[in-house]
């Protein structure tokens, strides 16, 4: 299942971090293995109909970053570090954390308070889960 990298004209992020951040997911996800060769610069503009600079820009960002190894006239391939995958992921939980932290404190929330909130949404998520996965088994 290769999904496809999509733009969001109506997100106000730049396009390169659209796409910066699209390849890490499918890289923490595994979906875009160690040594996988990514699509080319220009196949790649062509695809999302952006200019050629704005996806080079985020190929440049991702080999600065070490997600991805680029060899002038072959091309750019994922790294070839087996433990990228899973420090993207980490590393996007994280970012996820810090911004759930910024919010609470916006809000006002004491520590406690927004770990009891990340309690209370784990378990009721881990409850839906495992009914959905009831349902699953009972429908096969």
């Amino acid at each position: 299942m290769n999904s496809p990298i999509v733009i969001s004209q109506s997100d106000g992020r730049p396009m390169y971090l659209q796409i910066m951040e699209q390849i890490k997911q499918k890289v923490a996800v595994g979906e875009w293995g160690p040594g996988e060769e990514i699509p080319s610069i220009r196949v790649l503009a062509v695809a999302l109909r952006i200019s050629v600079i704005t996806v080079k820009r985020a190929y440049l960002e991702l080999e600065r970053e070490g997600v991805i190894v680029t060899q002038h006239g072959k091309g750019s391939i994922v790294a070839t570090d087996p433990g990228l995958g899973p420090r993207l992921y980490d590393r996007e939980f994280e970012e996820h954390l810090e911004q759930v932290v910024r919010i609470g404190t916006l809000l006002g929330l004491s520590n406690k308070q927004m770990a009891l909130r990340l309690h209370d949404t784990a378990s009721r998520l881990n409850e839906v889960q495992l009914h959905e996965d009831e349902f699953r088994k009972e429908t096969v």
